[in-house]
């Protein structure tokens, strides 16, 4: 006689939304050899659509999607399925984008590069249970790069101006936008 599985019985189906096609497809293998069943959307509206044909019990959203902002499909999922776990991923943390996560019902808030077991320990954590802290979190160097990359970003990619707003010498900030990403 085989041992039933360890979520056998109970709802695994999972909602991965990201418009990095290589990385959710990734992510799906990963998370389906850890017992999710998983089903993939790459757009708001894609995601919309399938929260609400399939509720899901799980769900992993990324913020910043090609049609939108990711949290639209959070308030979907809420009212098409008030009991689904949500965890938001993202590669632009804010304090005050986690704060708006969590508001409008995720359980989690993860910054990229997250593994596949973060995310599985994040959506199968019991109910008010603090987090894992994770087993490799980011440098002091690689979360000083991701900040200037998201400021860089939101100035559009203007030198001058993102410098200004860091409080950054010109020079000093092309120099470390020409360095590979720390680890």
């Amino acid at each position: 006689m085989t041992e039933p599985e360890p979520h056998a019985e109970k709802d695994m189906s999972l909602l991965l939304v990201d418009d990095d096609a290589p990385f959710v497809n990734r992510l799906a293998r990963a998370m389906e050899k850890r017992g999710f069943r998983p089903e993939t959307a790459e757009s708001v509206k894609d995601a919309v659509s399938a929260a609400t044909r399939h509720p899901p019990a799980y769900a992993v959203i990324d913020l910043r999607l090609a049609d939108g902002n990711g949290l639209e499909v959070v308030e979907a999922l809420r009212l098409s399925r008030p009991d689904c776990r949500i965890v938001v991923l993202t590669g632009y943390g804010a304090i005050a984008t986690a704060v708006a996560a969590v508001k409008v019902g995720a359980v989690d808030y993860l910054a990229k590069p997250a593994d596949a077991n973060d995310i599985a320990n994040a959506l199968l954590a019991s109910e008010g249970a603090l987090p894992e802290p994770p087993e490799n979190p980011m440098s002091a160097d690689r979360v000083r790069w991701e900040h200037i990359q998201r400021v860089y970003e939101l100035c559009n990619r203007n030198i001058s101006e993102t410098a200004r707003r860091l409080n950054m010498h010109r020079r000093t900030l092309q120099r470390i936008l020409a360095k590979r990403q720390p680890k």
